[in-house]
Order: structure tokens, then C-alpha cells, then sequence
């Protein structure tokens, strides 16, 4: 039996992730000691898909991929400013990843987007885009239960091609912690021949700049100072820079600087 990981913007809900469960656990052919756990997103997408590649990549280094069903559900319907028929959504899709995990969900605007190069396998499974307001209870926790019992030969998937899946282009908050720390999808690697430590930089988050230091760890400068730093996210040998601030007491981090940054907004670094 698969441990299985669900990334949705209604996880924080005292209701939904127990209605979940419940289905989840009544469409598993029996008792089962495996792992059901919650991860709340935003209902923006990129910041569904940066929870979903930093899980999965902690998953791949340290967990045990093979045996992880992860279902993501962001679909907020921004696709249409019209009504829409049945509740219909995005198109429900599984990804086989390299590594042998299991994810699906609906591919709504860009929650597959930062894992589509580690995907072996892209799969739609028909007639599970409308029908219902709550599609996860009553529709997609059936498709968890059966490949977290690895019965995904008992279902009627089409393979369809990776490019169904978009790209993210350019740089953007992909997550802000409980500490305030603005994580970007920015790859260190990006600083390689434009800046050395100790540089001050400039940092625009939406429509706000700011000058910060170019630092090797968060706490290589001075408290309250604002800085970018590799962070604790990302590809081990090329992480994510993050926004950050080293303070005492209260803890506000990269929000003392951004207040209103939320995951999504758009980031440039000179």
C-alpha cells in the first residue's frame, strides 16, 4: 500500500481534508496503515506546483518515491469569467515520474508546470472534470485509493503528450514560510557571473523594489538587514534564492520589506 501526500488550497479547512480521508479510506479495499497526510496551498498555481516539486523532490532524496501517490488540486476556474457547465474544471490527469511516484489531479493552469522534465508517463483519465462542486470527495479520491493499491492497470488512461503541461516562464515567489521568508523560483545558479557575495543587489517582488545583499546563508550579514541567499529549497547542489531577513524578535523576515508579497508575484534581481 502507497503513502499518499494531497497539496490543495482548501487543506486548511477544519472540514475538507476529514471528508477526504473518509472517502479516501472508504475506497481502499481494506485497513491499511498507510501514510495520509495534508499540505494547504494557495489558490495560485505556482505556488501549488513549487509545494509539489519541493515534496517530491524530498520525497526522491530522502523519502521513498516508489511508493508515494501525491494528488494536487488547485483549479479555481481562471481559465473562464463565464459560467460554467456541471462545475466543469480542468482535465484530470496522472503523471508517472521517473523516479516511480504517482501524481495526479486536475491540470489546471500551472500545478504540474515545475516537475513536467522528471515526468516518464503523462495520462489523462476521462470523465472526472465535472459532474460535481467537489469533485475531490466525490470523484478523485476513488483514482488516489486505486494507485495507492497499484491498480492504475485497472483504470482507462490515454497517454497524452508532456507539453499539455505549460511551461512556467520567468521568475516568481514560490512560496512565503511561517518565518516570512520569500522563497523564489530563482536558481542560484542564476547569480553565477553577474554578482560575487557581499554585492548589494536590487529586488523588485510585483511592484516593489528593494536593495538587499547577495549572501552565501541567511545569516551571513547583519539582523535586520534584507538579503538573498541560497535557500533550504530547491535541487541540493542548485537551490532557490530566497528573500530574507535575519531578526531577533518579532519574526517578519522578507514581509518586512514585501508585506503584501503572496506566491505568485513576479521577481527580478539586477
Amino acid at each position: 500500500m502507497k503513502n499518499c501526500i494531497l497539496i490543495a488550497d482548501y487543506c486548511i479547512d477544519p472540514l475538507t481534508p476529514q471528508e477526504l480521508k473518509s472517502a479516501l479510506l472508504g475506497h481502499l479495499s481494506g485497513k491499511t496503515n498507510a501514510s495520509i497526510s495534508f499540505v494547504h496551498s494557495t489558490p495560485n498555481t505556482i505556488h501549488t506546483t513549487f509545494l509539489l516539486k519541493q515534496i517530491l523532490l524530498t520525497e526522491e532524496r530522502l523519502g521513498d518515491a516508489n511508493n508515494t501517490v501525491i494528488f494536487v488540486n488547485t483549479d479555481a476556474r481562471i481559465q473562464t469569467s463565464q459560467g460554467v457547465e456541471k462545475a466543469k474544471g480542468a482535465e484530470f490527469i496522472v503523471l508517472r515520474m521517473k523516479s516511480g511516484a504517482f501524481i495526479c489531479g486536475p491540470n489546471a493552469g500551472y500545478s504540474f508546470s515545475l516537475v513536467r522534465n522528471n515526468i516518464e508517463y503523462v495520462y489523462h483519465y476521462k470523465g472526472l472534470d465535472k459532474g460535481t462542486q467537489f469533485r475531490s470527495r466525490e470523484l478523485y479520491m476513488r483514482v488516489c485509493a486505486l494507485l495507492m493499491e497499484g491498480k492504475e492497470d485497472e483504470m482507462d488512461l490515454d497517454e497524452i503528450r508532456n507539453n499539455d503541461i505549460p511551461e512556467l516562464e520567468g521568475f516568481h515567489v514560490g512560496h512565503v514560510d511561517n518565518y516570512g521568508n520569500i522563497k523564489t523560483t530563482i536558481p542560484h545558479s542564476y547569480m553565477k557571473g553577474k554578482h560575487t557575495f557581499g554585492d548589494e543587489v536590487s529586488i523588485t517582488i510585483g511592484n516593489k523594489t528593494q536593495k538587499a545583499v547577495y549572501t552565501h546563508n541567511m545569516f551571513g550579514y547583519k539582523p535586520d538587514a534584507l538579503v538573498i541567499t541560497p535557500g533550504s529549497s530547491g535541487m541540493p547542489d542548485d537551490p532557490y534564492l530566497e528573500a530574507v531577513v535575519w531578526q531577533h524578535l518579532p519574526l517578519k523576515s522578507g514581509k518586512l520589506f514585501f508585506p503584501d508579497v503572496v506566491p505568485g508575484d513576479v521577481v527580478v534581481i539586477k
